[in-house]
């Protein structure tokens, strides 16, 4: 919320933003690390009040070399309302818990060797299930086992963290970037040019619509940094 000085109403004074609700879009071949992941969160960012359903991610392929395929997106939302400044922290502290899901990964990508046969593949590689895909020949599981895209809801926006640069991202701070990645109005989710493909699609809508009507209701002095 914006005040004014009253010698000069034109011009606006800093004031304390409105809490946010930090959320979670997790990503994993292994639909039970969703569950580990999450306990590693609510140490540092608190309870979870909503969880959504388990949803497929094939709108891109773009994880499937680092994951595995298929892939699997499930987003958990905390109830401890926070201030904005605090999603470069949260970004950094969910690349941390990525890591150690990822510790004793091989950080090869897979060799696939032409079969003189003309089958496509032989060795190992022409056994493994579509799962397997993707990961090290040598390795029980993916290099990247699970991604952890933590953001979260204002009540007129989403806000996603990256590590990478665009044009269309805010340098926040420690290398993490700021990104609108949908826009709240008309009482709908609207996309812009930029929002990926999954989030595009609407089909996170009903799970974003309720962590919205949660942030709504919560208590809207409360706000910890």
């Amino acid at each position: 919320m914006q005040t004014q000085d009253a010698d000069n109403p034109l011009m606006a004074l800093p004031a304390q933003p409105a809490p946010v609700k930090l959320i979670c879009g997790m990503i994993s071949a292994r639909a039970e690390l969703f569950d580990a992941a999450t306990a590693e969160m609510v140490k540092d960012f608190g309870p979870v009040d909503l969880s959504s359903e388990v949803f497929a991610f094939d709108l891109t392929h773009y994880y499937d070399q680092q994951m595995g395929s298929p892939l699997y997106r499930k987003f958990v939302a905390f109830e401890r309302l926070v201030d904005p400044v605090v999603l470069a922290g949260a970004k950094l502290r969910t690349n941390q818990i990525e890591a150690q899901f990822a510790t004793g990964a091989t950080h090869n990508s897979v060799v696939r060797v032409p079969d003189p046969s003309g089958s496509g593949m032989h060795g190992r590689d022409a056994h493994a299930t579509p799962q397997e895909h993707g990961r090290d020949a040598h390795a029980t599981q993916p290099v990247r086992p699970i991604n952890l895209d933590v953001g979260y809801l204002a009540l007129s926006k989403l806000v996603l963290a990256s590590m990478k640069n665009f044009s269309h991202r805010i340098y926040l701070r420690d290398g993490v970037y700021g990104e609108i990645t949908l826009l709240y109005r008309g009482r709908r989710w609207e996309a812009l040019e930029w929002t990926f493909p999954d989030f595009a699609s609407g089909r996170y809508d009903a799970f974003l619509s309720e962590a919205r009507r949660l942030l709504l209701a919560g208590p809207r002095r409360e706000c910890e940094k």
